[in-house]
C-alpha cells in the first residue's frame, strides 16, 4: 500500500515549526504582514480602477477597455498569496512554511494568468465581433469563449504538475494526438469556425452590408457561425455556407464612398462635327446641376456601325444605392432634354446599301447618279425612287 503524499508526521511538522517560527519572529512577522497588507490594497485598488473602465465602455477606446477587463478579473487569493510570497523571505520562514508558501503561490500564479489570458482573447474577439448580441455571431463567440477556456486552463495544468515535479512529457503527447484525431474528426465544424474568425477579425462585411459575390446581391441579414443569411435584391432569403462565401471573390457595395457611373451615347451620323464639338461641353453642365454629382471624363469615344459614340462617365457621391439610381434617372432624363433643345438626334440601327452592276460600280436607277438603299435592323432593304433622274 502506497504511503499518502501528505502524512501525519508531516503536517504536525509543518505545525510545530510554524508554532516556534511564529514565537520566535513575531516583530518580523508583524512588519511582513503590514507589507503585504498593504501591497494587497494597492491590488485591490488596481482591480477597482479595472472595473471602472469596463463600466465606461462607451467612452473609452478599445485597449484600455480591455486591460480594465484583465485587471479587474484579479482575485483576492492570488493578492494574498503574492503579497506573501514577496515578503516572506524577509520574515525568514522555515524551509516547510516556505515551501507551502511556493506552492500554493505556483498554483495561484497559473490559475491566474489563465485567467488573465482568457478575459484578454476574449476582450479582443468582442470587441471585433462588435458586441452585438443581436449580430448572428453571439453563438460562435460562445463556442470561441468555451474552446478558449478549455484550452488556456489546459496548458495551465501542465504548467502547474510541471512546476510541481511531475513528468508531464506523456500528458503532453497524448494531449497532442488526442487534438490532431479530434482535429481530422471535425474538419467540416472547424472549418466553420474558422470561416467566423475570419469575419470577426477580418471584417470583410457586416450585418446591413449591400455585398456581391458569385454573380449573386444582396444585404446581410445575419451571420452566424456555420451560416451568412442574404437577401437579395429580388427579395428572396440567400443562405450560404461561411465557408464557401469566403472562398469566392467578394464585393462590399457598402464601403463605397461614390460610385461610378458610365453612359454610351450614340449620335446619328448626320450630327455636324461643329454640335459634336459642343455635346462634352453640354454634358458637363448637365451633370454638374445633379446633387452629388461630378463629372470624371466626357467625350468622343468612336465611330460605330451606325452611330457617333460619345462615352460619359460621372460620380455620384453616396453610398446609398437608391440615391445612386435616381442620380442616374434625372441624369438621362437632362440629358433627353437638352438634346431635344439642341435638335440633337439619338441614332438607332441603320446600314446604308450601294446599288452596284456587274463591274463593280454603283449604279442607280434612270443612269443617274447612286442612290444608297436603306437596311433596316430586320434585313429588309428600301430603295428610294429617284424622280427627278426618271426620263420624261
Amino acid at each position: 500500500m502506497k504511503a499518502p503524499i501528505v502524512s501525519k508526521t508531516s503536517v504536525q511538522l509543518l505545525w510545530d515549526q510554524s508554532i516556534e517560527w511564529i514565537l520566535g519572529h513575531y516583530l518580523q512577522i508583524v512588519i511582513a504582514t503590514a507589507f503585504g497588507a498593504a501591497i494587497v490594497a494597492a491590488m485591490l485598488g488596481l482591480r477597482w480602477l479595472g472595473k471602472r473602465l469596463c463600466r465606461r465602455p462607451g467612452l473609452m477606446t478599445h485597449w484600455p477597455v480591455t486591460i480594465g477587463r484583465v485587471v479587474a478579473r484579479t482575485h483576492l487569493w492570488f493578492m494574498v498569496l503574492f503579497a506573501a510570497k514577496l515578503v516572506s523571505g524577509y520574515a525568514d520562514p522555515p524551509h516547510l512554511v516556505a515551501r507551502t508558501i511556493d506552492v500554493a503561490f505556483t498554483i495561484a500564479a497559473a490559475m491566474q494568468g489563465a485567467l488573465w489570458v482568457r478575459e484578454f482573447v476574449l476582450g479582443v474577439v468582442e470587441n471585433r465581433a462588435g458586441g452585438d448580441d443581436h449580430s448572428g455571431l453571439g453563438s460562435a463567440i460562445g463556442i470561441i469563449r468555451l474552446l478558449v477556456t478549455v484550452v488556456i486552463f489546459a496548458i495551465a495544468t501542465v504548467a502547474i504538475l510541471d512546476n510541481l515535479g511531475v513528468n508531464v512529457t506523456g500528458l503532453i503527447a497524448g494531449l497532442g494526438i488526442g487534438g490532431i484525431a479530434i482535429g481530422l474528426a471535425a474538419k467540416g465544424i472547424f472549418d466553420d469556425l474558422f470561416s467566423a474568425l475570419s469575419i470577426i477579425f477580418d471584417r470583410p462585411f457586416q450585418r446591413g452590408d449591400a455585398i456581391r459575390w458569385d454573380g449573386t446581391s444582396g444585404t446581410v441579414e445575419q451571420i452566424g457561425l456555420k451560416t451568412t443569411r442574404v437577401r437579395s435584391v429580388t427579395g428572396e432569403e440567400v443562405v450560404v455556407s461561411n465557408t464557401n462565401l469566403l472562398n469566392k471573390e467578394l464585393h462590399n457595395m457598402a464601403r463605397l464612398e461614390r460610385r461610378r457611373i458610365e453612359m454610351v451615347l450614340g449620335l446619328a451620323y448626320y450630327t455636324p462635327p461643329e454640335v459634336c464639338a459642343h455635346v462634352p461641353e453640354m454634358l458637363k453642365v448637365i451633370v454638374e446641376r445633379q446633387d452629388k454629382c461630378s463629372l470624371v471624363r466626357c467625350g468622343m469615344s468612336g465611330f460605330g456601325d451606325s452611330t457617333l459614340d460619345f462615352n460619359l462617365q460621372f460620380d455620384v457621391r453616396s453610398e446609398n444605392y437608391d440615391e445612386v439610381f435616381a442620380a442616374r434617372h434625372k441624369v438621362c432624363v437632362a440629358i433627353l432634354a437638352a438634346f431635344n433643345d439642341a435638335h440633337i438626334d439619338f441614332a438607332f440601327p441603320t446600314q446604308t446599301a450601294v446599288i452596284a452592276g456587274p463591274d463593280g460600280r454603283p449604279v442607280a436607277e434612270g443612269g443617274g447618279s447612286p442612290l444608297p438603299a436603306i437596311q433596316h435592323g430586320n434585313g429588309s432593304i428600301i430603295q428610294p425612287e429617284n424622280k427627278g433622274l426618271q426620263p420624261e
